[in-house]
C-alpha cells in the first residue's frame, strides 16, 4: 500500500493543497487499504506512514513541519466526511473508527470526476430554489449540466403555467409569450401608479388587478 509521502513527496506542495485538492489522494490511499470492514484513516495517515518507519518505503515528511502536515491531512479527511464521500462503517466497527467509501466516492474514478464533484459541492445550495435544489445539485455532481438546466427550466414552466391558469398543452416559448404579454398576460409586470394617480384617503378604494405569484412546484 502506498503512503501519502510517496504520492505527494513535496511537503510544501502538500501544505499548499486545500482540503478538496488533497481529497482525491486520500481516496486513492483509502481504496488501496480497503479491508472487509473498510479502512481506518488514522492508519492510512498515521505517524509512521507520514514520517517513515520500520517496514515502510524509505522517506517521510520532516518532523519539524508535523503540526502543519497533520492539520492539512485532518482537513482533507474532514472534507471527505462533510461531503459524504466517506462514512462510518455500519455496526460496531463504525463506532471504533472504521470508515467506508460512499457510493458517490466509488463513482469518482478520475481527477476530472473529483473536480466536477468539488465544483458541485462548492455551489451554494442556498442559491437554488428548495423545490429543485437536490435534483439540480445531483445533476451538477454527475456533470450533467444539460439535465440541471432542463430541471430548472421545467420547474419555471410549471410555475408559470399554474400562476397563469394555463393548461398542460401550453408549453415553452408560446406559454411564456402568453403569460408575460405586456397587455394581456396574467403574469405581466403591473405598472406602479405615480403619486398623482394614487387615490386620496377620502376616495373610495379601487380594486386592483389580481397579481399573479409564481410558485415553483415539482417538475
Amino acid at each position: 500500500m502506498p503512503t501519502l509521502y510517496q504520492l505527494i513527496p513535496d511537503v510544501d506542495l502538500l501544505l499548499a493543497l486545500g482540503p478538496a485538492d488533497l481529497a482525491p489522494t486520500l481516496v486513492t490511499l483509502a481504496r488501496a487499504s480497503l479491508q472487509s470492514a473498510g479502512f481506518v484513516p488514522g492508519q492510512i495517515t498515521g505517524d509512521e506512514r507520514l514520517y517513515g518507519g520500520i517496514g515502510l518505503p524509505p522517506g517521510g515528511y520532516p518532523r519539524h513541519r508535523q503540526t502543519d502536515i497533520e492539520l492539512a491531512v485532518a482537513e482533507g479527511w474532514h472534507w471527505l466526511e462533510i461531503n459524504e464521500l466517506i462514512l462510518p462503517t455500519p455496526g460496531i466497527n463504525g463506532r471504533n473508527g472504521w470508515k467506508v467509501l460512499s457510493r458517490q466516492a466509488a463513482s469518482l474514478a478520475t481527477d476530472e470526476d473529483f473536480v466536477r464533484f468539488e465544483e458541485a459541492a462548492a455551489f451554494p445550495k442556498a442559491l437554488l430554489h428548495p423545490r429543485i435544489a437536490d435534483k439540480v445539485r445531483l445533476a451538477l455532481a454527475r456533470g450533467d449540466l444539460d439535465d440541471a438546466v432542463f430541471i430548472a427550466f421545467k420547474a419555471v414552466e410549471v410555475a408559470v403555467r399554474d400562476a397563469g391558469g394555463f393548461g398542460p398543452t401550453d408549453v415553452g416559448v408560446t406559454l411564456m409569450r402568453k403569460a408575460f404579454d405586456k397587455t394581456s398576460g396574467p403574469c405581466r409586470k403591473r405598472p406602479i401608479p405615480s403619486p398623482s394617480e394614487k387615490p386620496s384617503p377620502t376616495s373610495s378604494p379601487v380594486r386592483s388587478d389580481h397579481t399573479r405569484t409564481l410558485t415553483l412546484t415539482e417538475p
